[in-house]
């Protein structure tokens, strides 16, 4: 039953009084404030000053922004993922935040999984605006005001990585079995972490310039947030909860579609790209950052899986090599 405005307001007053507060100011200030407006709320005016490209090619500005709109994704990724990570948080009928749940409850966790699956849907789907909608020439010309800056550089995708899963699995494939069991410490596990290979100096095998900035400004940060998520990423907490829950093909099912569409689909979507943009007949274009895009962006050679569990050896084997054949050499997967 709806509320009268007596109630409400003795409801106010109750919550006022919690905090030492007298609801006649704060009365005073609502009816000397001026009404909300979306511009504000959205703080449109300021959104839109945000982009500023260095040359004079039009197709920048849509460079600049799709990967605005990205970052924008990634941060309600990791909105979601904190809540799980955390049970989620308890919000009474007032609106009085009671802190986070004691228990994850399975439901709650597969709602948030496929939240995230959404978000990545929604921008590999869009990113057709990044592979078709800029003129190769354009890009060719304005990309070089942009070195060293890459794409590469993205710390919320990192974080998102560092969030869904076991940090021993975003370690180096090559050298991943020989942390496996031995309880390394994340400091140790950071130095060999998959991202190292594609932003090294493709002639000479050195750290690029683009991975020394990254470092330097995000790897306290990483290390902190795998050591803080070690027991609260996404595989663990799968594991907390109750066994018929873990079986449950709602709950798999979320997992293993975040899986695809962070570690096949989005990579491969900017395969495509680079295939576009960057592939020539006299030779590839390297990437602004220096990095080894045709070596670092196909999952079949990183074998980066977060959820190897769920997978079968044969899906495993053949991880992302569907997705290459189907979408961009035009194969017809058999």
């Amino acid at each position: 039953m709806e509320k009268t405005i007596t109630e409400k307001i003795k409801l106010l007053e109750d919550k006022y009084a919690q905090m030492g507060q007298d609801i006649n100011s704060y009365l005073d200030g609502l009816l000397l404030s001026n009404y909300l407006t979306y511009w504000d709320y959205v703080e449109v005016d300021t959104l839109l000053t945000l982009q500023k490209p260095k040359t004079d090619y039009p197709d920048e500005l849509i460079f600049i922004m799709y990967h605005q709109i990205t970052e924008l994704y990634f941060k309600l990724a990791l909105h979601e993922l904190e809540q799980i990570a955390y049970n989620g948080k308890l919000i009474s009928a007032s609106g009085k935040d009671e802190g986070w749940k004691d228990q994850l409850d399975p439901v709650y966790f597969a709602e948030r999984v496929t939240r995230v699956n959404r978000y990545f849907e929604a921008l590999t789907k869009s990113f057709e605006i990044m592979i078709n909608g800029m003129e190769k020439e354009q890009f060719l010309r304005y990309r070089m005001a942009l070195l060293p800056a890459s794409g590469f550089q993205s710390a919320q995708y990192r974080m998102i990585e560092i969030s869904c899963t076991d940090f021993i699995n975003l370690v180096d494939k090559d050298v991943r079995d020989n942390y496996k069991g031995k309880n390394a410490p994340i400091n140790e596990l950071f130095k060999n972490i998959y991202w190292n290979k594609g932003a090294t100096e493709l002639a000479t095998g050195k750290k690029t310039l683009t991975l020394n900035q990254f470092e330097k400004k995000y790897s306290k940060r990483f290390i902190a947030l795998a050591n803080e998520y070690s027991n609260r990423n996404i595989w663990q907490k799968y594991l907390s909860l109750p066994k018929e829950a873990q079986v449950d093909k709602r709950v798999i099912n979320a997992l293993k579609v975040l899986d695809i569409n962070v570690n096949i689909n989005w990579p491969l979507v900017h395969y495509k790209s680079a295939v576009r943009y960057l592939q020539q007949n006299e030779g590839d274009v390297a990437a602004t950052g220096g990095t080894n895009w045709q070596k670092y962006l196909p999952p079949r050679f990183q074998k980066r899986v977060f959820y190897p569990e769920l997978w079968t050896a044969e899906e495993l084997d053949n991880w992302g090599k569907g997705w290459v054949e189907t979408n961009v050499f035009g194969k017809v997967e058999s």
